[in-house]
Order: C-alpha cells, then structure tokens, then sequence
C-alpha cells in the first residue's frame, strides 16, 4: 500500500496543475487566434450585467470605423436615456454631450445612461439598437446569447455565457481605439452646466496588473461580480471571461489567475515576420516587369512554452496582372507544423504597379531591341 502511495505521489509531481476559479463559468482565450486555454462551464446561460456593453461599445466602434459617426459628433440627450437607473453619469434631458464623452463615460463609469443616449443616437431608439446587437450575434456565428437592453441591467431572457462574452470582446478587441478609453482608470465628465463628475473604473485590475488595459466589470444580483479582462505580454493578448462570482475580490483574483496561467504557459512564436522578403513575381501588362512579395500580416502560431515543433510553409502566387494594389492578394503562404497544415495567410505586393501603355510597351520592346533579346 505504501509503495502504491509513493508512486501516485510521485507521479502527481510531473502533473501540472490547472486552476480552477470559483465562478460559476469562466474562459481564456488567446486574442489572434481564438484559440481557448481554459474553459470552465463556459456555455451556460446566465445574466451578463453590465458586460453587455461589449457588445454596444462593439456597435458604436463599428460605426465610427465605417464614418457614420464622429467622435466630435454631439448626441442630444433624451429624457429615456436619462431615466436609466443603476450606473450612470446623471445626463440630463436636452443636454449635448459628445460621442468621445459618452464613450469614456460608459467603458469608465459604466453609465447606462451614456449607453441609451449612444443605442438612440445610431439607430433612432434603443429598441432597434438591441435588434442591431442581436444581429451581430447572430453575425458572429454565437449561439447562447440574447440581449434585450444596452446596458445590462436584469431582464428576462436577456442572458449570455463566459464563451459568448469573450468572443464578442476579441471582436471589440480588433478595433484599438477602444483601449484609449478602457484603460483609462479615473477620468472627469465636464457638464453642460459646468459641473464635473468623477468617473472611477470598477476594473481595479487596471492599476495594478501588468499589461492589463480593459475590458469591462459587470454586477447585479441575479448575475453576480463579472469581468471581462484582457491583457497583453510580449507581443501577445489574452482575453478572460469570469462569471456569477459571489465578490468583486474574488472576480479579480481569479482573473489573475486565469491570466498568470497564459502568460506562464504559453507564447505566440514569430514564424515569418510581416517584413519578411517572399522574393519577387512577375507582373503581366504593367509598368515594370516584377514586382516585390510581402506578407499581409506576420505568421505566428500559439504553442505551449514547453513544445517544440518543426515548422515548413509552400507558397502559392497567382498571375499577376496589372493594375494590382498593395493589399491585393496575389497568392498565399501555407503553414505547417508537425507536417499538418495549420493558416494560411495572404501575400500581396509590396508596391503598386499600374497598367502599361502603349508608350510603355514601345520602350519595352525597344529596349529588347537593343540588348539582343527578342
């Protein structure tokens, strides 16, 4: 019996451990890739509180990427906005706030009422602004949420998951302008009036975590303290995902625990810089004969600190036919790793070429000409 022990301790010492956080559901996901490292119950529907203003900060970035609106844009303020309760920034009826403001109000103070103004200043009324949100849901290929408000608040089948929660942000995550407000910890709200209001951030992992800059807390009695956290080392960004945790302590320390897990065990490894030099192709009908490969993006791949892996790539160019643009895609670099393929990723020229004229065609020969070469 004593040997039978001594052998289950000694194997329990090559185990490496894996947290388990107190929330009723948690995620970790690693930002470029969506890859999952650690999943706890992370489909099971539950009241998201205040995190659903990931999904109406996603909207409003959305809109501002695509110039419907301007973050120099005044919003009007109605007398629904104003009347959220819960979180807010006291908006009053009629007063103009500008977009960069609401934002900062919602992402710092998580106002609802910055949140009803923003859903009615792009849709017309937060009823529209919602089916917005649920369409991109929907958009989003996600499964297990549905929202029935902007900003969190209980409501019946306004529900959604750790997994839900997390994708939605690596969404939000692709459009940086957002991390100029979620990293923001304490920041003033001018009033029309004159006034200030100090906005404080509930996210106090901000302060103190390092390479932490967002993403956004959310509490109610029915959902209990939840956070959606993200934070990059090295050159990589994780995303985590608590919910239903019965304090704000504990959602903090289990958020640093998920995230000490990614970052201690895991990198993204530089394959092919996005400077690499692919070499050149030949380019049909234009000004200039060849022209110069580059990638669209760096090549990396996500692997565990203690793997080694041999990688190999094929490169596949298409014909070339001017007029072709810098982010045009003229072929593609396939990956492999362990001999099984895993990306691909676009290659696009590094110079654009445009087409040749007749002029241009009349030296080409001519030149060919001269040197011998026809």
């Amino acid at each position: 019996m004593k040997k039978i022990l001594l052998l289950i301790l000694s194997f329990s010492l090559f185990i490496t451990p894996v947290y388990a956080t107190t929330a009723k559901e948690s995620i970790l996901i690693e930002f470029s890739s969506g890859e999952i490292l650690m999943d706890e119950n992370s489909l099971e529907h539950r009241a998201p509180a205040s995190m659903t203003k990931i999904m109406t900060l996603l909207l409003i970035m959305e809109n501002i990427e695509n110039g419907k609106i301007k973050l120099t844009d005044k919003v009007t303020i109605s007398k629904n906005a104003s009347s959220m309760g819960g979180s807010q920034v006291f908006l009053n009826p009629g007063e103009e706030m500008s977009v960069d403001d609401l934002i900062r109000s919602i992402c710092i103070a998580s106002a609802n009422d910055s949140a009803v103004a923003m859903a009615e200043f792009i849709a017309g009324s937060e009823e529209k602004f919602v089916k917005m949100m649920n369409d991109k849901v929907k958009e989003l290929g996600l499964k297990d949420t549905n929202f029935e408000n902007v900003h969190g608040l209980d409501t019946k089948n306004h529900y959604s998951c750790a997994h839900d929660m997390g994708m939605i942000a690596r969404e939000l995550l692709k459009h940086e302008l957002i991390l100029k407000y979620s990293s923001i910890y304490e920041d003033y709200l001018k009033k029309n009036d004159g006034s200030s209001i100090w906005m404080v951030n509930t996210n106090k992992l901000i302060r103190y975590y390092k390479g932490l800059d967002g993403l956004k807390t959310g509490f109610t009695d029915t959902a209990g303290y939840c956070l959606t956290a993200t934070a990059k080392r090295n050159g990589m960004r994780l995303i985590s995902v608590v919910m239903g945790e019965e304090t704000s302590e504990k959602r903090s320390s289990d958020t640093i625990e998920l995230l000490d897990y990614g970052f201690n065990n895991y990198k993204l490894k530089t394959i092919f810089d996005i400077n690499t030099k692919l070499g050149t192709a030949k380019v049909i009908n234009g000004k200039v004969d060849e022209v110069e490969l580059k990638l669209k993006e760096s090549v990396t791949d996500l692997i565990n600190k203690e793997t080694n892996s041999k990688y190999d790539h094929k490169i596949k160019i298409n014909e070339i036919i001017a007029p072709i643009n810098v982010g045009d895609t003229v072929g593609v670099l396939d990956l492999y790793k362990d001999g099984k393929k895993i990306k691909s990723i676009d290659i696009t020229v590094k110079n654009s070429v445009k087409k040749a004229n007749l002029w241009d065609f009349y030296k080409k020969n001519f030149k060919s000409i001269i040197s011998g070469n026809v």
